[in-house]
């Protein structure tokens, strides 16, 4: 039987990491669905109306789910009590946010569309059973190679307001409209993720898009927990799969914004 005394020998702590965030991405997709089934059915009406058996399964996984990160909480050395939470942003602050992620957003598409160029057909073959032809003529992308997207300036006003805005420098792609920027090179599940994006902002509109993002950043305080992060990670987890299932981005999206998910 294999000892996990010395895990750092045997698996790479990095690759762990990267593993253990792709797991976490797909429990705050399956909590963001629940959370959707609790604002529309009580308790009551999903033990009555809904399958058994699924219910059964859901509520077997929940619980060894829970067992399992709660012997890995145990674990886990205390931390020191946190300080007393930053004052909330008043609404005018949230709407001045958003306001500057659009130009943000806006700029940056116009910074990086001269040097980009469009997709490559293998690119295009790869993507075309999840999303329209039109968006994939329209979007143009550009591969840095080791330069960075530089870092907005207001993201030193949300530090004042104790918020800490994402690690762009380090994400691997940034969708700028119908640009996308590719802090490395491309690969195929950052440009899924990046073209969700792009659908999310053509369906919502660029303002109504950042609107949202920062209203659900503010509640969350975590990049990876704002509901359009979440859709678009969860699908791209559905793109990588062994055997993905061929599905229409634009109709999920249009569905969300239908159920206000996000």
């Amino acid at each position: 039987m294999c000892s996990y005394d010395n895990l750092d020998e045997r698996v790479s702590v990095p690759q762990l990491n990267s593993e253990l965030m792709l797991a976490q991405l797909e429990l705050l997709s399956a909590h963001c669905a629940s959370h959707q089934l609790r604002l529309h059915y009580s308790a009551d009406d999903l033990a009555r109306f809904g399958r058994r058996d699924i219910l059964r399964k859901s509520a077997e996984a929940a619980n060894a789910l829970n067992e399992f990160y709660s012997a890995i909480e145990k674990k886990l050395p205390q931390t020191a009590p946190e300080a007393a939470s930053s004052p909330q942003p008043t609404v005018e602050q949230i709407a001045q946010a958003a306001g500057w992620v659009s130009t943000y957003l806006r700029a940056e598409r116009e910074r990086y569309l001269p040097q980009a160029g469009p997709l490559s057909n293998q690119c295009k073959a790869l993507m075309w059973p999840y999303f329209s032809s039109e968006l994939l003529n329209q979007v143009r992308i550009v591969e840095l190679r080791g330069a960075r997207v530089a870092v907005p300036e207001f993201f030193a006003q949300a530090r004042a307001l104790g918020f800490e805005p994402p690690a762009i420098t380090h994400m691997d792609s940034l969708t700028f409209v119908d640009v996308v920027a590719f802090n490395e090179e491309l690969s195929e599940r950052a440009l899924f993720h990046a073209l969700v994006h792009s659908v999310q902002i053509r369906i919502l509109g660029l303002e109504r898009y950042a609107e949202l993002w920062v209203n659900s950043f503010v509640k969350t305080r975590t990049h990876f927990t704002v509901p359009l992060e979440v859709h678009a990670f969860s699908l791209a987890s559905k793109f990588v799969r062994p055997m993905p299932e061929r599905f229409s981005v634009e109709d999920h999206v249009l569905r969300w914004v239908m159920d206000e998910r996000y």
